[in-house]
């Protein structure tokens, strides 16, 4: 049995603010270790409910946080921050289930350091359906016939995943104060919940549906101002909705809406620098 982990680091245990998840501040070396012996709680209880192969993907800013000389031995990783299918690279419909550890809320959402990708970005929508990054990446779960069984994070995060996605198994090791605030679990206790909510995810797998795609899904990006929508715009095949910020772009597949939503946020992100 193959398990597919993507991790990313707003969700993780006792991180707070961006202080955390940021190469350039002070405490991002002491949340990576954190990061990295959270993703080995879930890789260890992996394979002791009977999976033979785990992938880790890096799924964070850069993604090259999981410091990998500690990372466990049986363990593979995906590092680096040029990736066609970025949180969900790798996934394909040779994996049993996948989960998502250190997950955050969608943008505007409560929840400790909410967004959807980028900050430029307001709402995602596919088809009407509004999803932040829990949803867009289990659609592409989905698409491969690949069910999200598990997702950890706060509270917030939790009610996102069970909204989508009936019977999923969440993993709650922080509540959300504030965005920029919360009540966590140390990572000892978490990883000990971590380690139990593994191995019942594992074990509810056959409860849980893949998050089918839309057919020619309509992918919509709401920006926080008309420049990074403009910028968006500069992709072929894009529309902005006139009086809006808002940009869609009609896909063949989910995965056609992946790649164009990554291109999308890559010019969008630019626009702080204008």
């Amino acid at each position: 049995m193959k398990l597919y982990l993507s991790v990313d680091m707003e969700g993780i245990t006792g991180l707070p603010d961006y202080t955390f998840v940021s190469a350039s501040m002070h405490n991002y070396e002491r949340a990576r270790k954190i990061m990295t012996d959270e993703t080995n709680y879930v890789v260890d209880a992996a394979f002791q409910s009977g999976c033979d192969e785990v992938l880790v993907n890096d799924s964070h800013m850069k993604m090259n946080n999981i410091l990998i000389d500690q990372l466990h031995p049986e363990a593979q990783l995906i590092t680096g921050g040029i990736k066609t299918y970025s949180m969900v690279h790798g996934l394909d419909d040779s994996f049993s289930g996948a989960m998502f550890i250190g997950y955050h809320t969608r943008a505007g959402m409560p929840g400790v350091m909410s967004h959807s990708m980028i900050h430029m970005v307001r709402n995602f929508y596919i088809n009407d359906i509004q999803v932040g990054e829990i949803g867009m990446n289990a659609m592409v779960a989905g698409y491969h016939g690949v069910p999200v069984l598990l997702v950890s994070g706060d509270d917030e995060t939790a009610k996102e995943a069970e909204e989508l996605i009936p019977n999923i198994t969440t993993a709650i090791v922080k509540e959300a104060v504030s965005r920029s605030a919360t009540k966590s679990l140390t990572p000892k206790k978490a990883g000990e919940l971590l380690q139990e909510k593994v191995k019942q995810a594992i074990e509810n797998r056959h409860q849980v549906k893949p998050l089918l795609p839309p057919d020619n899904p309509v992918l919509k990006i709401e920006f926080v101002n008309y420049g990074a929508a403009e910028l968006a715009h500069m992709m072929p095949g894009t529309e902005i909705i006139p009086g809006t910020t808002i940009v869609t772009y009609q896909a063949k597949d989910i995965l056609e809406a992946y790649r164009a939503l990554l291109v999308m946020i890559e010019l969008a992100y630019y626009t702080q620098y204008a």
